[in-house]
């Protein structure tokens, strides 16, 4: 954070499960609310039930399971409107939505994905894990395998120049969440490079709620806000 810059409050909300759609619609209401400045700026943390989405860049063909199968194991399908392709949710990874103002001034959309990542590799460094990016990708990648999809929504402000994020991070902690969810489909079209949670890296369990404490104080740090 510039120094000369003093640090906005930020709201953070934890929800232990809650309902990929009602989350969709959560983060509209709370946009529209930030941007009126009804709201402070909100980074909401939490997990889904098994989920697919299939973001702006989709490719149908890259979900690899028929409707009765996706029936059958209980997985729901959304198409949304986040940058990026088809990715997997579920039980045993924090998803983070940083639902934040972004002014047009020096505006640099590119450099907010690179620091998003950064609050995870910084995260991840402190377990002893080296965290890193491949230039052609977003994400958080441990070698060749992603520990960290990101996709964002850059909603342009009604109220001002520039924009209010939404969507946001998925962390996979879960030891085996590459093949009970990833394996039905190609993540984010990337066939050559495979996934990876905390708990496969480190034999350690995580719980969601943990790394979401964790995470914050980075959050907070990384783009220069105070708890509100």
């Amino acid at each position: 954070m510039d120094a000369n810059h003093e640090a906005r409050p930020l709201a953070a909300r934890y929800i232990d499960f809650i309902d990929y759609g009602e989350a969709w619609e959560l983060q509209k209401e709370y946009v529209g609310e930030i941007d009126r400045e009804e709201r402070v700026e909100t980074l909401l943390l939490l997990q889904h039930p098994p989920t697919y989405t299939l973001g702006t860049d989709r490719h149908p063909e890259h979900l690899l399971l028929a409707p009765e199968e996706l029936k059958a194991r209980g997985i729901s399908v959304y198409e949304i409107d986040r940058g990026g392709d088809i990715t997997y949710h579920g039980p045993g990874q924090l998803v983070g939505y940083p639902l934040i103002r972004l002014d047009a001034k020096g505006l640099d959309l590119h450099g907010f994905l690179r620091e998003l990542e950064q609050v995870l590799i910084d995260w991840l460094a402190g377990y002893g894990i080296e965290g890193g990016r491949k230039p052609e990708y977003t994400g958080v990648w441990v070698g060749d395998k992603k520990i960290a999809a990101i996709g964002i929504k850059f909603n342009r402000s009604r109220t001002r120049r520039g924009f209010v994020t939404s969507h946001g991070f998925a962390l996979n902690l879960k030891a085996g969440i590459g093949e009970e969810g990833f394996a039905g489909i190609v993540p984010c079209g990337i066939q050559q490079f495979g996934v990876t949670s905390f708990e496969d890296l480190t034999g350690q369990a995580m719980k969601p709620e943990q790394a979401a404490r964790e995470l914050l104080p980075h959050f907070m740090r990384r783009f220069g806000f105070r708890p509100g």
